[in-house]
């Protein structure tokens, strides 16, 4: 526990200071929320850059944290708005972290997060285990993008935070960087609707079912694709389209999406900032002019940035998950339901089709039916509104999904979604959120463009005609905010819940030796509490996958069952298990024996095949 939440605070606290500081040398001196996924990107690429240096991590670890203090000198004196954004913030982030900490929670330990649903974490922690000893790795030749990885890396050597530890720490700061992210388009309202917007967007039903199997790499593209939209929509803004350097941290942005997700995750950004270009232009010219130089400017931070990492982008074109035979269905069980998508889906296992769980058909297709509505009306709002940079990046995902379900695979097009449904969240929510009741207190959007393609006009009270009420007219719109929020949030609290957590620990050796085993069959000895209380099968399984494995626990069996040619236990040499055995190989914490004359008979234990077991590799 403490391992994971001081891999939290670390994480969440040199990204704030450093996204603060370089979105402060771009010349905004007020607070922004943008600060958090500018401080995570930078994070992610400074590690990458440095983890492989001498020291293996402790270099990496060293420089953000000089980073992190130099950003707190640089910001000290200079920047606005700090005091009130701690006391917006921390309800946020609290509210988040405690629904992050449910799966533990519910478990009753912390570990390895996801592992009935996705074993995957078992190569990542692989990767990182062999950056951590300055060694290579498949991922590492295969052009696979390390940034979180180098992350943990750098928690592990410059903490002492153990590998396991530091990806839930990383995994749950993500979760609460994301609603104070979306905070950058809740802040003119008041307290109660500000952060309910704010939670229901960062923690998506979708984002909270990948959290839920572990699946880090695909929560934080989704931050860095509604951070990226945010971003532009901040470029037109008062104190922010005045400035030189005001796309700059939309480009850290996507210098952060290369270091987690390479290339294909920078096709999301790409597209959004075609899209909101083209709309600018057609709506504002002169402000579209203006936008050039600083625009040219930010492309050349990112390329520079980026040029480091061209040669492994090229080498990942070649990974499986790219290949339409390829990984297939994945941890699936088909194709998932871009109704999925808006957020109301009463469902622990987002894999599942309606009516397979507790809740009836009828459940799911009139919450979605609910949703449609609202988006359909936040749609028309926003283009009223002329959020532009918020619809060119929803439909952006939209023509992902699109292209994911045509040319690519069910698993593909599951991670499409999945990196919509903040921004699907953005458009119901915020509409209903400033047109609302709740703004009685506060100022009231009058859905008309002011001075720029994409800056919204507020009424104060000063200014409101004579014969309306400071409540304005938004009396239906504060009551579907409050049940959709209420339904979506309990839908992300359900998949938070329904989080299996895996064992607190991790080595390598179960995975080396595959090469020894081959196809086996091999049996595994793990303690009860591992295989009972710890997800520890599927883990174990995916370990030596691509031969024939059983699972028992320690003395539950008298023999080796039929067939069996090696069983691993876990501990020194000791005593053999069984008779008629011989060490063949100890790699700490596990020893192999070699069965001496196996059982005849067809062997009990299942084929754990590359492609039943998740296709192969993590993607």
């Amino acid at each position: 526990m403490i391992g994971t939440y001081a891999a939290v605070i670390a994480v969440c606290g040199a990204s704030l200071a450093i996204g603060q500081a370089a979105i402060a040398a771009c010349g905004q001196r007020k607070w922004s929320w943008l600060g958090a996924p500018v401080g995570l990107a930078l994070v992610c690429a400074v590690c990458w850059a440095t983890v492989r240096m001498p020291g293996d991590g402790v270099v990496s670890a060293i420089v953000v944290a000089l980073l992190a203090v130099g950003s707190v000198a640089f910001l000290w004196g200079r920047l606005e708005g700090g005091a009130e954004a701690l006391r917006v913030g921390w309800p946020v982030a609290l509210a988040a972290l405690v629904a992050a900490s449910l799966p533990f929670a519910v478990e009753g330990h912390f570990g390895i997060l996801g592992t009935s649903f996705n074993p995957d974490m078992s190569q990542h922690l692989l990767a990182a285990a062999r950056l951590a000893e300055g060694q290579s790795s498949p991922l590492l030749h295969q052009g696979y993008p390390l940034g979180p990885h180098s992350v943990v890396v750098a928690l592990n050597k410059g903490l002492g935070i153990g590998l396991v530890q530091g990806f839930s720490g990383l995994s749950v700061a993500v979760m609460v960087l994301a609603p104070l992210t979306a905070l950058a388009a809740f802040r003119e309202l008041p307290a109660l609707p500000r952060a309910a917007g704010a939670l229901v967007v960062g923690l998506a039903y979708l984002v909270a079912s990948y959290f839920a199997q572990g699946a880090f790499k695909e929560t934080i593209e989704a931050l860095f694709v509604l951070a990226f939209a945010l971003a532009l929509r901040e470029t037109t803004r008062p104190g922010w389209r005045e400035l030189p350097l005001r796309f700059v941290p939309a480009a850290l942005i996507a210098v952060g999406t290369i270091y987690v997700y390479s290339f294909p995750g920078v096709l999301w950004l790409a597209g959004t900032f075609a899209l909101w270009a083209l709309a600018t232009v057609a709506l504002d010219r002169p402000a579209a002019r203006t936008a050039r130089r600083p625009a040219v400017l930010a492309l050349l931070v990112f390329l520079v940035l980026v040029v480091p990492e061209v040669g492994r982008m090229i080498d990942f074109h070649n990974f499986e998950t790219f290949d339409p035979n390829g990984p297939g269905l994945g941890n699936l069980f088909g194709q998932v339901s871009p109704l999925e998508a808006l957020g109301i889906w009463p469902s622990g296992d987002f894999r599942l089709a309606p009516g397979d769980g507790a809740v009836p058909a009828i459940g799911y297709y009139l919450g979605a039916a609910f949703a449609i509505v609202l988006l359909v009306y936040g749609l028309a709002r926003c283009w009223r509104r002329r959020e532009v940079a918020i619809l060119a990046g929803l439909s952006t995902c939209a023509l992902a999904y699109a292209a994911a379900r045509a040319g690519g695979t069910a698993y593909t097009a599951a991670k499409a979604i999945e990196i919509a449904a903040p921004l699907t969240a953005l458009t119901i929510a915020l509409p209903l959120a400033t047109e609302s009741r709740f703004l009685s207190a506060g100022r009231r959007p009058k859905g008309t463009a002011n001075r720029g393609a994409t800056e919204s006009r507020f009424e104060t009270d000063a200014t409101r005609p004579k014969g309306t009420t400071r409540w304005g007219e938004g009396g239906w719109q504060g009551a579907a905010l409050a049940l959709f929020v209420a339904a979506a949030g309990l839908c992300s609290l359900l998949a938070f819940a329904n989080a299996p957590v895996g064992p607190s620990s991790y080595s390598t050796a179960l995975s080396e030796f595959r090469k020894v085993v081959g196809e086996g069959p091999t049996l595994v000895l793990a303690s009860p509490t591992l295989l009972r209380d710890e997800q520890g099968s599927p883990f174990i399984s995916w370990e030596l996958r691509g031969g024939r494995v059983c699972i028992a626990a320690d003395g539950e069996l008298d023999a080796p069952p039929a067939g069996v040619r090696y069983v691993v236990t876990r501990g020194g040499r000791g005593e053999a298990p069984f008779p008629g055995l011989r060490v063949a190989e100890v790699a700490s914490p596990y020893v192999l024996w070699e069965v001496i004359d196996p059982a005849p008979g067809k062997t009990p234990c299942p084929l754990i095949g590359e492609r039943q077991a998740r296709q192969g590799e993590p993607r």
